[in-house]
């Protein structure tokens, strides 16, 4: 048994081998199965034409059968004619006897057309059952075909999706997340430092305006309080 298993082993390595060799295993099926369509329109011609001579012989049996049935009516009613008087006796015998042997020649040919009815019914049946068997083969394959092209292309994303995986190392993603976060936080603090220096700026600024429109106040002040003779220095 054991020696049995190795060999369907075997068998099956060849075959994926042979499959894995193919350049396009899908288009290949797709071929046989146009094959088979084909020796399914051939059986069915087949089928056809055995049909065909099928019924000619049943009609010619059904006519053999009839021209049997009207020469033994014959012969009986030469008889009867015969015994009334009505036929001379070695006539009707003379008669009778043609007519008992077309019937004998017919009985033979209706015996062997009987034959040939049931050996053609035979072979329909047969050619039938084959036809049948290849529709109902090239249906299941056929939704087999439509089953496996649907898991190719599943099974095709899967392996680019899975080696984009393996390409890429956890290790390594989560070190560059963490060196994208260490230049994120390098850049929020960058920004922030020019905003102050930018704000530092604007407040020097506006110090130094301060001064100059204060000081600018005071000269004013002093203008005015000498042209009112209210200059303090002046009087000491």
């Amino acid at each position: 048994m054991n020696v049995f298993r190795r060999l369907f082993k075997i068998g099956q390595a060849e075959t994926h081998s042979a499959i894995d060799k193919l350049e396009d295993p899908i288009k290949m099926i797709e071929q046989g199965l146009r094959d088979m369509r084909e020796d399914q329109d051939k059986a069915m011609k087949a089928l056809a034409e055995v049909k065909a001579m099928k019924i000619r012989r049943t009609r010619e049996l059904t006519a053999l059968k009839e021209r049997e049935t009207d020469l033994k009516d014959k012969s009986v009613l030469l008889l009867k004619r015969a015994q009334n008087n009505e036929l001379d006796p070695q006539e009707a015998d003379n008669l009778v006897r043609e007519n008992l042997r077309l019937k004998n020649q017919a009985t033979k040919e209706m015996n062997l057309a009987q034959m040939d009815v049931e050996n053609l019914e035979k072979q329909v049946q047969s050619l039938q059952n084959n036809v049948e068997k290849i529709k109902s083969n090239i249906n299941q394959w056929e939704n087999e075909l439509r089953t496996l092209k649907a898991r190719v292309k599943v099974s095709s994303a899967t392996k680019v999706i899975n080696k984009q995986m393996t390409g890429m190392d956890s290790t390594s993603v989560i070190s560059m997340l963490e060196r994208m976060k260490d230049k994120v936080d390098q850049d929020e603090a960058l920004a922030e430092a020019y905003g102050e220096l930018a704000n530092q700026n604007t407040d020097h600024e506006a110090k130094l305006n301060q001064v100059v429109e204060d000081l600018s106040v005071d000269d004013e002040l002093a203008k005015l309080k000498k042209s009112l003779g209210m200059d303090k220095s002046n009087d000491e």
